[in-house]
């Protein structure tokens, strides 16, 4: 299933805001399959295993931060090409930058707080989904 699958997070201020049923109805419309879902809070310290790639990072401390102060939603999606097709999906990181209709253009309210993650890569699709859901759950 490598190549077919990303994985997203709708992120927290985008919960705050109550984008999560509009977020969600427009990856389904945009031809994604949810193969799991999970609504759940992320620790301090989840949030910084989650983040560790960016540990050396100027940012790794406020995204940290801002991931674990409210809701998310974990999600697997499926696709044909799926990190490609999800990425254009959801526009450019800075929202102001994405793509017109994009979820990041729609919903993203700064660079930090862009509405929704999403995998970069195959390896990172795997690792992602299995921070959050075991096989049995998607499989």
């Amino acid at each position: 299933m490598t190549g077919n699958i990303t994985f997203t997070m709708i992120k927290p201020k985008a919960m705050e805001n109550g984008n999560m049923g509009k977020i969600i109805a427009q990856i389904i419309e945009g031809g994604f399959k949810i193969k799991a879902l999970k609504l759940t809070t992320l620790t301090k310290e989840q949030a910084m295993e989650f983040y560790a790639v960016h540990k050396e990072r100027p940012f790794y401390d406020g995204l940290t931060d801002f991931m674990s102060s409210g809701p998310i939603v974990a999600a697997i999606l499926e696709k044909e090409n799926a990190i490609k097709a999800y990425r254009d999906f959801i526009g450019a990181t800075n929202p102001a930058d994405a793509a017109e209709g994009t979820i990041r253009a729609n919903y993203g309210t700064s660079i930090e707080a862009n509405a929704v993650h999403g995998s970069d890569s195959d390896e990172n699709a795997q690792i992602e989904a299995g921070f959050f859901f075991s096989k049995r759950e998607w499989v």
